[in-house]
């Protein structure tokens, strides 16, 4: 049987790079057959990596069979994943995000969760020398998944490892970390292509406040106007994309990756009042800039409050 592996729903680099990684890793070193797949359609930017690297693009898949082998990465949120996850033989699970809570087992597997920046570090120290063995696509991958969850080292998830991984992994590839990581981040912010309601779920995640079912979306870019100049049919579209998931609303930020700043859209007055109460700030339009807010799990997630 192949081991299916997968991160979270609307792939970004890291959960379209790591599960090529690990299913490298799996059937090329471990010999136990593994084949990455999707949970969706990848982001541009991660779709500019496989293309760039000349990756694979792995298939999408909407749900796994009963007692099918899996390994999850990237997320460890039985809501971002397929609706059978539970059903199926998870075999291991490595993430770096907060422990949700809700997966089950069928017997004791290996869980790996470390407080670094990107999934993709993990995998490089799970691996090991073994990645001496590793194609240069699979480096890449690894490179691109940090520099992108990173955001080149400005977020404040970024540690002294994350950083050294990347550096040593760039020297090996011989390529220079700003003049890629331009290319990553200038594929990140063409959105033009993409409707209002897929910006809206393009980075996203499901999460609750004082009974708020919210969804915290997202969308990280060097040209913010391009996003901006949406403002009001993005804002419009809130309300529909909450109804067809289920939340109460849609929290957008936008996150200016150059001047490291967030603004959020301020659609209606429980937006209003979460963004005052949970950012300390005064709320007057449609809109607020948040100065230093650059990454969902560290600096938006833990401050929310109603």
């Amino acid at each position: 049987m192949t081991i299916k592996v997968f991160g979270h729903k609307s792939p970004d680099t890291d959960s379209t790079g790591s599960p090529l990684i690990w299913a490298w890793y799996l059937t090329e070193v471990k010999g136990t057959p593994a084949e990455a797949v999707l949970l969706g359609e990848p982001n541009t930017e991660a779709a500019f990596v496989l293309s760039f690297w000349d990756l694979p693009r792995p298939a999408i898949i909407g749900d796994v069979a009963p007692g099918e082998q899996v390994v999850i990465v990237d997320t460890n949120n039985p809501a971002e994943l397929v609706p059978s996850i539970n059903e199926a033989d998870i075999l291991g699970i490595i993430d770096h995000h907060m422990l949700v809570g809700g997966l089950k087992t069928k017997k004791p597997v290996e869980i790996t969760i470390r407080p670094l920046a990107c999934t993709a570090t993990i995998l490089h120290d799970l691996i090991g020398k073994d990645l001496d063995r590793a194609p240069r696509a699979i480096k890449g991958a690894m490179l691109s998944c940090i520099l992108s969850d990173t955001l080149e080292f400005r977020s404040p998830t970024t540690t002294p490892h994350d950083r050294a991984v990347a550096e040593a992994l760039a020297a090996d590839l011989g390529l220079s970390i700003p003049d890629y990581a331009a290319k990553l981040f200038e594929a990140k912010s063409d959105v033009s292509a993409y409707s209002d309601e897929a910006l809206l779920r393009m980075d996203s995640k499901e999460y609750t406040i004082d009974g708020k079912e919210l969804r915290i979306s997202v969308l990280e870019t060097t040209a913010p106007k391009l996003l901006l100049d949406r403002k009001d049919s993005l804002v419009a579209a809130m309300p529909g994309v909450a109804a067809a998931d289920g939340a109460d609303q849609v929290l957008l930020f936008i996150i200016d990756i150059l001047r490291e700043e967030a603004t959020l859209l301020v659609p209606d007055p429980l937006v209003k009042r979460i963004a005052e109460a949970s950012f300390g700030v005064t709320v007057e339009g449609d809109s607020v800039v948040l100065p230093g807010i650059l990454s969902r799990k560290k600096q938006i997630l833990p401050a929310l409050k109603i």
